[in-house]
């Protein structure tokens, strides 16, 4: 299935290419002699009225072959405006780049079909407010947004995305709470978000969430009554005397009217099973238990008459060899500062290291209600990205468990206008870090190894077709982009060497000679060559070891 892809993939967007190429040229009134859609010998071959299509065996390429003034070529009298050379100057540009520019529109329709299987979406429901952000005092968790500047939102989706272009701009929102209206205004914050290649965007952040936390509990005190009634950190509260219980907000009511008297607490307790699957993966179980729970009689808040709080802050996974492990920090250990500074939330947690991830930071945490700290200094790591391209970024291993109760999908009223607008943003940004990425590769900013070839495309084509037509779309639109654009670079025999003998022709008022043209073509021919052995090798090097283990299975 593997190559069925990869022929899929690539033929696609090699004929859209020839495609751009051929429509306009016809368009224009020339007459086109082939449409060929890949190299060596024609298993297909189509005779029409003037044109001949062809389908190659080796699908890596395809061409239109127009009617062109060549030596020892004869052009009948009738033809001889139909020629590509006959045409205008302006026409030419057209017809050259018309293949590129349609594997660079191509994604839009790709991308919208994709976007046109998200169907449902979380409702604009607040969850989680967090702390020193510009919603915190002006929204609550369970108010629901239903506009924005006067304009109607249904879902988390359309509020995210207003939010995030409108950093620094003030948004009049329309929120249903406790059964009435009210009008709020916030100002998004602006956010310099780090991207790929080291490039930065600016984006707006009220700091929301959508879902409500889980009744997933922390307890640090080995003095508190949750402790010395068997609760422990990660333990998921179900119930507590005959109140079912779900999110965590619903856990502080349920002890609201609680005077010190003794309730039984139902839980949830995750226990790792060792060896899972021969030790392939990270599995865990819930074990039932009943906790008899005295909270204090003094009326306050949960945590002061029960030692119980959110797991958010409590370290659930620290790998071994992290950065966070090294300083001593251990699964349980509740975070509650860095560089002194107090953190409320582990998402603050995270952005107080990623605003700065070059230096060490002083890390503080509890343990068995015990103050300790220890120093830590995240590394940048290499990973591979999903077209096999080395990438690196700094990465905070450690983990939180906060499971979150979502509510329930609504269904997305405007589906065509969503996919559409998410559609034209998605290409547009992949244009914007493939740009930038040929720029870089030029500049030798970035390395000749991030190169791809073949390989990774037929690796990649076959890993995202078993996963679904969606996830075969997407990369589809991926790949088109990167055809495009390379397709537009002034390299000889490329689309983007056209164009440049064509300023060049616009300059000098004269077309170029052909031997001029033809020495060209043959050293953008020895580039392009030269290029292609480049990706495939890097291929190669990334696959060597499977490739080896392959070759010893054979023999």
């Amino acid at each position: 299935m593997d190559l069925l892809y990869f022929i899929i993939l690539v033929s696609s967007l090699i004929f859209v290419h020839e495609l751009g190429h051929f429509v306009v040229a016809k368009m224009f009134g020339v007459k086109v002699l082939t449409f060929s859609l890949g190299f060596g010998p024609k298993i297909v071959r189509i005779r029409g009225k003037e044109t001949e299509y062809c389908v190659g065996i080796l699908p890596l390429g395809g061409f239109v072959k127009m009617l062109e003034e060549r030596k020892h070529e004869q052009v009948l009298p009738e033809d001889a405006k139909r020629t590509l050379e006959s045409q205008p100057l302006w026409r030419r540009v057209l017809i050259v780049i018309a293949g590129p520019a349609m594997n660079l529109v191509f994604p839009v329709l790709l991308y919208f079909v994709a976007f046109l299987g998200d169907t449902h979406f979380l409702p604009p429901t607040v969850g989680i407010v967090l702390p020193d952000h510009p919603a915190h005092g002006v929204l609550e968790p369970g108010d629901r947004i239903m506009e924005v500047n006067g304009e109607r939102i249904t879902t988390y989706a359309e509020l995210n995305r207003i939010v995030r272009k409108s950093p620094g701009v003030p948004l009049r929102l329309k929120v249903f709470r406790d059964l009435g209206y009210i009008d709020v205004t916030v100002t998004p914050r602006a956010v310099v978000e780090p991207r790929e290649l080291d490039l930065f965007e600016t984006v707006g952040r009220i700091g929301v969430k959508p879902g409500a936390p889980a009744a997933a509990i922390g307890v640090f005190d080995p003095q508190s009554p949750a402790f010395r009634s068997g609760l422990r950190s990660f333990d998921l509260v179900i119930q507590v005397g005959e109140r079912p219980v779900e999110r965590f907000i619903e856990l502080e009511r349920a002890f609201d009217s609680n005077r010190g008297e003794t309730v039984p607490v139902a839980y949830l307790r995750p226990k790792a099973v060792e060896g899972a699957l021969g030790g392939l993966v990270d599995l865990a179980v819930y074990e039932h238990g009943v906790a008899a729970l005295t909270p204090s009689p003094e009326p306050g808040e949960l945590f002061a008459r029960t030692g119980i709080e959110s797991s958010d802050l409590y370290a659930a996974v620290v790998p071994r060899g992290s950065a966070e492990a090294k300083a001593d920090l251990r699964p349980g250990d509740k975070i509650i500062e860095v560089d002194g500074d107090p953190v409320l939330t582990w998402h603050s947690f995270r952005d107080r290291i990623e605003a700065d991830p070059e230096r060490p930071h002083l890390l503080t945490w509890l343990r068995d209600g015990r103050r300790l700290s220890g120093t830590i200094q995240v590394r940048r790591e290499d990973w591979v990205d999903e077209l096999g391209s080395l990438r690196s970024s700094f990465v905070i291993r450690a983990q939180n468990w906060l499971p979150i109760a979502n509510e329930a999908l609504v269904e997305n009223p405007s589906p065509v206008r969503w996919a559409a607008s998410n559609a034209i943003e998605e290409t547009r940004d992949v244009m914007r870090f493939i740009s930038v990425s040929i720029v870089r590769l030029a500049q030798g900013k970035l390395s000749i190894s991030m190169l791809s070839g073949p390989l990774t495309i037929y690796e990649v084509a076959g890993e995202e077709g078993a996963k679904g037509p969606g996830y075969f779309l997407w990369v589809m639109a991926l790949v088109s982009v990167n055809l495009g654009l390379i397709n537009l670079l002034p390299i000889p025999v490329l689309d983007g060497g056209h164009l440049l003998f064509f300023l060049l022709e616009a300059i000098i008022r004269r077309p170029l000679p052909l031997r001029v043209r033809e020495v060209a073509s043959i050293i953008g021919l020895m580039v392009l060559f030269a290029l292609m052995g480049i990706a495939f090798k890097n291929d190669v090097e990334r696959r060597w070891d499977v490739i080896v283990g392959q070759l010893k299975e054979l023999f």
